[in-house]
């Protein structure tokens, strides 16, 4: 099983990266991981759009989703077209958000070049099983366990600290974990982000093998938050960069 960092940039496009998406690719099938803002173009460096097997979302903010725009046009309207239509899983609720964001109607929306499905616990998707929990933001988001073979990849979407993500990915070979807040800042909002010692203690609960640090907005460092998950994660921790690959 492969990663690849597609975007990286927490909450907002940075100035080197687009914002959260993440491919992961085991015998010949391509999943991604959120699409969000300027991501697809970044995404086409890699593969093609009709090469994409299925599209996972964390949650419905624009940082995580919105390129699906793009996508919509690309499939329908690219030389080519139409392409088999390329399954979408997401909250509940996610065709009709993505119709009101391209401002279609919602019958028939994008239906007709996206097959949308809701996320159920566990749920197979090409080569991948994927098990789902939901996080603590304030719209409806999930981390996401991507298992194939005796491997297993964890991305927590957006969250506050919890213990169902620590449930999730227990023993994961990879905790791809946002950090999007500082340490030791009286400001910080909660039940929205993790800080990157909250990403080493959730790490170091579950036991999982490596962390790697995203969602980093572009106003911080990110060599800084990776550096700080360490105080609370003894492991391997990692920086995720766009274009970064990473064998899992």
């Amino acid at each position: 099983m492969k990663l690849t960092v597609i975007g990286c940039s927490g909450s907002v496009p940075g100035p080197d990266s687009a914002a959260s998406s993440y491919l992961v690719t085991a015998d010949g099938f391509h999943l991604v991981l959120d699409l969000g803002s300027g991501a697809l173009g970044s995404l086409q460096r890699h593969l093609a759009v009709p090469e994409i097997g299925a599209i996972g979302l964390s949650h419905l903010h624009p940082d995580h989703c919105m390129d699906l725009c793009g996508l919509y046009v690309a499939a329908r309207y690219a030389p080519g077209s139409p392409i088999p239509r390329i399954p979408v899983l997401g909250p509940p609720g996610t065709a009709e958000r993505m119709a009101l964001a391209y401002d279609l109607p919602l019958d028939p929306g994008m239906e007709e070049e996206l097959e949308f499905h809701t996320w159920q616990e566990v749920q197979q998707v090409g080569p991948f099983t994927i098990r789902t929990a939901p996080m603590v933001h304030p719209v409806p988001a999930y981390a996401i366990r991507v298992e194939y073979g005796e491997r297993s990849l964890v991305y927590t979407g957006d969250t506050g600290p919890n213990d169902a993500l620590v449930e999730l990915a227990r023993g994961a070979d990879v905790l791809l974990s946002e950090a999007a807040l500082q340490d030791n800042d009286p400001g910080n909002p909660a039940d929205l982000h993790l800080t990157p010692s909250d990403a080493g203690e959730h790490a170091k609960k579950a036991g999982v093998k490596r962390l790697l640090i995203t969602h980093v907005p572009p106003w911080y460092d990110r060599e800084t938050q990776a550096e700080h998950a360490r105080r609370t994660f003894s492991g391997p921790v990692e920086i995720a960069t766009p274009h970064a690959v990473f064998d899992i």
